[in-house]
């Protein structure tokens, strides 16, 4: 039965991905960016962020049956923290009602396997305690130290925290709504292409992120799992960080999460 989807970050990369293929599959898509979607909103400020949600309520009738909140930048600055986290926060909350509305509804968003690399715990305290000024001034201050390239993997360690913390709330499993994130590896979107192009930046990326399966994945890979994670055949999938990464987390980690 087609449902109807809102994918953020649908103009490029993963989330372009994943819209084309909800939409091959017959699935009405609401697509959100900050140009050439449905919706154009900027997820880095707060009146963007109501954009967003208003447009959608308009866009769907006042019923969505998944939300797929691909939005997300990789830089040193505030930047990152303000969309990685609090846009995808605010999108997933700040639609979380129209999912109630609908039919069979799923939730997520993309996290990074960046997230286990080390982090700020002052940016991902400040993110996960909802204080946005408090995170950017984490962010200055890592950036002054010259530790500015913690900002992403906090970014993203932030967001899969939260996850884990709310998809077993009353809000959402309490409601029916499963909610996940993906974790993808080095995924050759334009993101990623000017490090990969670059024969020094290969090397510390891949030595960073180590992906024995069969390295690099592409986009459609990713939405092809983010299309699973969010169809009414998944039932009791939910608070879990997937990762999809070509067993990074396995070599960095190994077994010692368990």
């Amino acid at each position: 039965m087609p449902r109807t989807c809102l994918v953020t970050g649908a103009a490029s990369g993963i989330g372009k991905a994943t819209a084309d293929l909800l939409r091959k599959q017959g699935h009405e898509v609401i697509g959100a960016d900050l140009a050439d979607s449905d919706i154009r909103a900027d997820l880095s400020k707060s009146d963007g962020r109501a954009e967003l949600v208003l447009r959608a309520r308009e866009l769907s009738g006042g019923r969505l049956n998944a939300v797929i909140a691909c939005a997300g930048v990789a830089d040193f600055g505030p930047l990152t923290v303000r969309v990685n986290h609090f846009g995808a926060v605010a999108t997933l909350e700040g639609l979380r009602p129209l999912l109630a509305a609908g039919a069979d509804p799923r939730a997520l968003v993309i996290g990074s396997v960046d997230s286990v690399h080390p982090t700020d715990p002052a940016i991902v305290d400040a993110a996960l305690a909802g204080d946005e000024e408090a995170a950017v001034a984490a962010v200055r201050a890592a950036v002054d130290r010259g530790e500015g390239h913690l900002t992403y993997s906090s970014s993203k360690a932030a967001v899969s925290r939260w996850v884990r913390r709310r998809a077993v709330t009353a809000d959402w499993a309490g409601t029916g709504i499963p909610l996940n994130a993906v974790a993808p590896g080095v995924i050759l979107t334009p993101m990623t292409r000017p490090l990969l192009d670059d024969p020094e930046m290969r090397a510390l990326v891949e030595q960073s992120v180590p992906m024995p399966l069969h390295g690099h994945a592409h986009p459609e890979q990713v939405a092809a799992l983010a299309g699973w994670l969010t169809s009414p055949e998944n039932t009791h999938v939910t608070g879990q960080v997937v990762f999809m990464d070509g067993g990074a987390d396995a070599v960095l980690r190994g077994d010692r999460v368990w």
